[in-house]
């Protein structure tokens, strides 16, 4: 009896631990706010992750990863699906430089060279006041947001998508939905 007990318990440890392994290589949004006011709608979020070990390597090797901001917003509706009101997105692209040695960040076609990683990431996984609606599309109320920040292994090149198909390690992503008040 007691070492049934024992084993059990055993196997529950094990469960835990691979469930918090598995937890690191995801996405935390640390930060998530929505402002409604007379610019339109704003949102500021910050994500915080570190990049699995293949998914470094790729990096490594000179294969550029994109990473990409998705806003909905959306208006509720009783007699029908829920109208998309807008959608906003913003893209980010990391590639490794190794003649230099550094890492560099793109965001709409502004370049940004960072000494190392974290940096790097700390950089393209955040923004603030990003305006997603126009006021004149937010009358009245009943509006929510539905948000994902991701890894885009779809812009990688074709042979690494084929490669990389199902792998858990490069399924980078956060979601987060919300209601405006």
């Amino acid at each position: 009896m007691r070492v049934a007990a024992a084993t059990a318990l055993w196997a529950l440890v094990l469960l835990v631990g691979a469930g918090a392994a598995r937890a690191e290589g995801g996405v935390n949004l640390t930060t998530f706010e929505l402002a409604r006011n007379d610019d339109g709608l704003q949102l500021t979020f910050s994500a915080k992750f570190e990049l699995p070990k293949s998914v470094e390597d790729a990096l490594q090797k000179g294969v550029p990863l994109v990473f990409v901001a998705e806003a909905n917003v959306f208006r509720d509706r009783w007699y029908w699906r829920d109208k998309r009101v807008n959608d906003a997105t913003r893209t980010w692209r990391l590639a490794y430089q190794p003649l230099t040695r550094k890492y560099r960040v793109t965001f709409g076609g502004l370049n940004q060279n960072h000494d190392n990683l974290a940096d790097a990431l700390a950089s393209l996984s955040s923004s603030v006041n990003w305006k997603i609606a126009e006021p004149s599309q937010l009358e009245g109320d009943g509006y929510y947001v539905e948000f994902r920040y991701e890894l885009d292994t779809s812009q990688m090149p074709r042979p690494m998508q084929i490669g990389i198909g199902g792998q858990a390690d490069w399924s980078l992503r956060a979601d987060r939905m919300r209601r405006l008040n």
